[in-house]
């Protein structure tokens, strides 16, 4: 998870937020990440101020995307446990181990 910038240093706070709404009556869920750019100065190159941001426009999405993986697991699995699915586990495993492959009939 990206870490918190510290907003007392000078320079720009960025925030990338995520809202997910179910479909299935799921409580909707909200995940942010901040990053932060040092001031700029005027001898400074544009590219480098872009270089930064970018960087930390980067770790901030690649944060966001891990949360909402971990909330949806997490709701995939309790979903599962309460509609009894959470003991058929093998077939699970078979179908992500056979994702994206036609299925082969045994004899």
């Amino acid at each position: 998870m990206a870490e918190q910038p510290d907003e007392s240093k000078p320079g720009n706070t960025f925030a990338v937020a995520a809202t997910y709404t179910s479909t299935s009556g799921n409580a909707p869920f909200m995940v942010r990440a901040a990053f932060h750019t040092s001031k700029t100065t005027p001898s400074e190159p544009l590219s480098e101020k872009k270089t930064e941001y970018l960087e930390g426009l980067r770790e901030a999405v690649i944060s966001v995307q891990d949360q909402v993986n971990q909330e949806l697991t997490r709701r995939m699995e309790e979903d599962n446990l309460k509609s009894g699915q959470a003991a058929n586990g093998a077939g699970d495993a078979r179908e992500e181990e056979n994702y994206g492959e036609e299925e082969q009939e045994a004899d």
